[in-house]
């Protein structure tokens, strides 16, 4: 069957892209058992604590200006004894010892849940246990654990996970070295019934536009407790999502200044049957309540979007335009040889457009920014004429971001004649500076943590496909007309971003690329031109935020760095 499995896919690609389709099937293949191997890589590397490492930890913890009290909130419901107890005894292990784990059980029927829990409590101190007299379901055993709580800080955690020995320290370190940080959330992994570790997750940096789309947060995540008071705990009626709906109503209460990102696998996720974990379908109605959970948090901040399933069942936020859609002026970028404004012009379906080229020479900035000047659109397009759009709505897709309170710039998705990605997202660092995000991935290949597939947000993204507001491009002084082309809208971006505008990557605007073609981005600076924008963003270069420390930013593919 498996073999019969696979000369279907041969067939099926071959027929939709002919011998360069089976070409990139097999890449993706082959890209997906380099990952495997590489994640037994790294845990086998980094997956466990040495020795040296727990005395270092140790001798932090003892030079801590104070040790904040960490709650571990933790709600049972008829779980299995073994995982249980792998559960619990993983919290023991703490190598930080000011923790409490509030356990509330909620009415199980099997009669070792109260054996075990009760073993637990008589053991240590620091555990202590409710049992409901009647099933209130998640929620509401959740909210009880919340009231038991006396730390300063809440972690959340399922009755059949487990933390690493680390997870509890890395939450304090973080609340001593930042005393306004009120949600912290790290990096995790899946484990399986023989406590095989299996699908790191290497996560960004807090990215709104991400956690819209699917739950970044998720595993580890920990909360200022008396933020979680404030917020009204957790919601009744969001059963199967209720962390997820947790997250976004914090969230609608502080900035993202106050959030803080692990980069370190800290928790591991159990994948039993009956458990997300194995896989998205065991709770289809979960998926249900995280859109609706979206949907009023979109409600609360004023944004008039639709939320809808999307690709593996993770979620795609639709913003409407402005009852008066705004006027749009497309720059196309036309490099020698090409027709300004080939097709542009037939495959959009926006009414309100003035259209301008201008070529693809070193003199591009200032050419930019001169028509820019004039331009009579509020928001503005870029486009290469070297790409050509999939579909006649990419125009509004672009621009009822654009248009969002805090977004900077837009940028599209760039595929070849097999369906790779060529051009979208960027990333930052390795010896090219810039890189396109899961370059030469299938269009339809989800990437790390899912981000080729779903609205995220990069430090950058290409200008091959690219709007913004005219008035936010006009507020940072335009394009750096004395850095390289290729360079020129990664800066632009950054410089966005500083200002505290978010920079989104959209892979529902997909553009291909015209066979023969080539983007600005792919000319190449020549060397020597780069000093200043490396001067400039030296920070970002050593450490992209919307990237991960555990991945390799050498050629954008989010390889795990071994």
């Amino acid at each position: 069957m498996k073999l019969a499995r696979k000369i279907n896919t041969v067939i099926e690609a071959f027929r939709g892209g002919g011998l360069g389709a089976v070409t990139a099937k097999s890449q993706q293949v082959i890209r997906r058992i380099s990952i495997r191997r590489s994640e037994q890589n790294w845990i086998r590397k980094y997956g466990v604590l040495s020795e040296k490492e727990r005395i270092q930890i140790r001798d932090d913890i003892q030079a801590m200006p104070r040790r904040p009290k960490v709650a571990i909130l933790m709600p049972v419901y008829n779980i299995d004894e073994k995982w249980l107890r792998k559960c619990v005894n993983s919290v023991r292990g703490q190598i930080y010892q000011d923790w409490e784990l509030c356990i509330v059980d909620d009415h199980s029927p099997s009669p070792h849940i109260k054996i075990v829990l009760d073993h637990y409590s008589k053991l240590d101190s620091r555990i202590r246990v409710v049992y409901r007299t009647e099933n209130g379901h998640i929620s509401v055993a959740s909210n009880d654990a919340l009231e038991m709580a006396t730390g300063e800080f809440c972690i959340l955690l399922d009755h059949d996970d487990e933390l690493s020995e680390d997870a509890v320290y890395s939450v304090a370190r973080e609340i001593v070295e930042d005393p306004n940080v009120a949600l912290i959330y790290s990096d995790e992994d899946m484990i399986d019934d023989k406590g095989h570790r299996f699908d790191l997750k290497f996560k960004p940096d807090f990215s709104r536009d991400l956690l819209l789309s699917i739950n970044l947060v998720t595993h580890l995540s920990a909360y200022r407790a008396d933020l979680l008071r404030k917020v009204g705990g957790f919601r009744i009626g969001t059963e199967g999502s209720q962390d997820y709906d947790l997250a976004l109503r914090v969230i609608d209460e502080i900035s993202s200044a106050q959030i803080r990102h692990i980069p370190r696998v800290l928790y591991h996720w159990r994948a039993i049957p009956g458990s997300v974990a194995l896989s998205g379908d065991e709770k289809p109605y979960a998926h249900d309540r995280a859109r609706t959970a979206i949907s009023d948090h979109l409600k609360r901040i004023g944004s008039d979007a639709v939320v809808e399933p999307t690709n593996l069942n993770f979620h795609r936020v639709r913003y409407s335009l402005p009852e008066e859609a705004p006027r749009v002026t497309v720059i196309t970028i036309g490099h020698r040889g090409d027709r300004i404004g080939d097709g542009i012009e037939i495959l959009t379906n926006y009414s309100s457009v003035e259209y301008r080229s201008v070529p693809a020479d070193n003199d591009l900035a200032n050419r930019l920014n001169n028509s820019i000047a004039t331009a009579s659109g509020d928001v503005i397009c870029l486009i290469d004429t070297a790409v050509v759009p999939k579909c006649c709505d990419w125009l509004s897709e672009l621009v009822s971001f654009a248009v969002q309170a805090d977004v900077g710039a837009i940028g599209g998705k760039v595929i070849d004649k097999h369906r790779r990605v060529v051009d979208g997202g960027l990333v930052f660092g390795g010896s090219e500076l810039v890189n396109v995000a899961h370059f030469g991935f299938a269009e339809d290949e989800a990437g790390n943590m899912f981000r080729g597939i779903v609205v995220g947000n990069y430090s950058a993204v290409s200008m091959s496909c690219f709007a913004f507001c005219k008035s936010n491009f006009n507020d940072i002084g335009g394009f750096d007309t004395t850095l390289p082309m290729d360079l020129i809208d990664a800066d632009l971006c950054l410089r966005m971003g500083e200002g505290g505008l978010r920079i989104v990557f959209d892979p529902y605007a997909v553009f291909q690329l015209k066979s023969g073609s080539k983007l600005a981005k792919q000319i190449g600076a020549r060397k020597g031109e780069t000093t200043a924008f490396e001067e400039r963003w030296r920070d970002v270069i050593a450490r992209d935020p919307f990237y991960n420390c555990n991945l390799d930013p050498e050629d954008g593919q989010f390889r795990i760095k071994i």
